[in-house]
């Protein structure tokens, strides 16, 4: 909740780009906390990245969420978003996913 008051402090009406990680897969969002309404999403567990990737845990797959997560918040109008790590540490698989959606155009 700590993680959560700040982040709401900081945000100055954009969007909050969560994330979360499983020892399987990783997820992440594009939640609109104004209205309380998810704008995008993605996740390791879709058929089609579940086809394109050999498993769901590693930074391979992060980074193709992030990516995914990106586009769709693009398509949405959506290009700045606050990063809600969610308490994870910034390195490994959320690292990989920050910086692919960082490279696909979302800006935080």
């Amino acid at each position: 909740m700590r993680v959560r008051r700040t982040l709401a402090q900081r945000t100055n009406g954009r969007h909050r780009l969560p994330v979360f990680r499983s020892s399987k897969n990783i997820y992440a969002q594009i939640i609109d906390d104004e209205n309380g309404r998810t704008v995008a999403a993605a996740s390791s567990l879709e058929k089609e990245m579940r086809e394109k990737l050999k498993t769901g845990a590693d930074k391979a797959a992060a980074a193709e969420v992030g990516k995914l997560v990106a586009k769709r918040g693009k398509d949405a109008g959506i290009v700045d978003v606050v990063f809600d790590r969610s308490g994870y540490r910034y390195h490994g698989r959320i690292k990989a996913l920050g910086d692919a959606a960082r490279e696909s155009g979302m800006n935080f």
